[in-house]
């Protein structure tokens, strides 16, 4: 399958059903969405992935918002996505780039992981605080990001 990714145009418009299976909360998706550079993958004309390259500190940058389209999960979108972002961050010239995902993403933490990333820490009760409704995801109660990070 080939996919591309570009950056999204300024007329383009955000794939927010796309974004919203990454991060389940409207207002915080709005929140920083015109704040970082948001790009695609595609196929034949279709969005299939998305992720968001968000400045935070100086010569920091934090990937959000990673997500594939259900049916296209399961075929190494998400690792060409978090591959694509680390090479774009370091083009960019950042020297760190970090991301968080909750304690019960387990998939998620192991493809970080395999992408090079490595925990530094953990905000205990990250989304009992900022999301109204509980998620769950494994059967596990999502309540703690796990933040990780990788020198670029």
């Amino acid at each position: 399958m080939k996919i591309n990714i570009r950056k999204l145009d300024k007329s383009d418009k955000f794939p927010m059903e796309l974004l919203l299976l990454a991060d389940p909360s409207r207002e915080i998706v709005e929140g920083y969405v015109n704040r970082g550079a948001c790009f695609i993958a595609y196929f034949e004309q279709q969005t299939i992935g998305v992720y968001i390259l968000l400045p935070t500190r100086p010569e920091i940058v934090e990937l959000v918002n990673v997500a594939v389209v259900e049916e296209q999960q399961g075929r190494g979108i998400g690792k060409r996505l978090v591959l694509d972002a680390i090479r774009v961050a370091k083009t960019m010239g950042y020297k760190t780039i970090e991301i968080g995902t909750g304690n019960s993403s387990l998939g998620q933490l192991a493809l970080y992981q395999k992408c090079g990333f490595r925990i530094i820490g953990v905000e205990r009760d990250f989304f009992v605080k900022h999301y109204s409704e509980k998620i769950f995801e494994n059967g596990i109660h999502c309540r703690d990001m796990v933040r990780l990070s990788q020198d670029l």
